[in-house]
């Protein structure tokens, strides 16, 4: 399976690195490919890193102005002209996608592909993992736009929200029957 993880390229404490690391065990244990930004910074690294350790793969989708971040052992780097083709070329190179703790260019990712699902234009299973409860705040504005009738497919049909890798991992092997 080839599973698209959105994430910072941030250098961040360990309540938001351990988890991406074992995330990136986890991905790479099981075999799997991890499509990401492609950059060799932050938890970008930290996850690739974990992937990489653990024997899996590394498809890097990364823009030409953050060229000079790629990293350098990816299995195949991709150089997006800019950041809306490298969206689509994630989503598209991916069976799966995984949300992580990131910043704004994470939310605007998580927040379109959520948009497309509502729309039956993305039908690859989505994960949010609210490490150290980073997304509590997302997560209950996402549990009011369904209650007041905001989204017109339900949340859960959407999106699985996951407080451990395993349980993330668990969930698109599931959904994809790859286990």
């Amino acid at each position: 399976m080839k599973i698209c993880v959105f994430l910072s390229g941030a250098d961040l404490d360990e309540r938001y690195t351990r988890p991406a690391h074992e995330f990136g065990e986890l991905i790479g244990k099981g075999g799997h490919t991890l499509v990401w930004g492609g950059s060799d910074t932050g938890l970008m690294k930290v996850v690739a890193d974990g992937v990489r350790e653990a024997g899996g793969r590394l498809v890097g989708i990364s823009v030409d102005f953050l060229r000079t971040w790629a990293r350098e052992d990816a299995d195949e780097m991709v150089i997006a002209r800019d950041l809306a083709e490298r969206k689509a070329l994630l989503l598209a190179r991916s069976d799966a996608v995984v949300v992580l703790a990131g910043g704004l260019g994470t939310l605007d990712e998580a927040t379109e592909v959520l948009e497309l699902r509502k729309h039956g234009l993305h039908h690859k299973p989505v994960v949010l993992m609210n490490t150290a409860g980073f997304y509590d705040g997302l997560t209950l504005q996402l549990q009011r736009m369904e209650q007041e009738g905001f989204l017109p497919v339900p949340l859960a049909e959407m999106v699985l929200f996951a407080e451990e890798g395993v349980e993330a991992l668990a969930h698109l092997e599931k959904s994809l029957g790859t286990r």
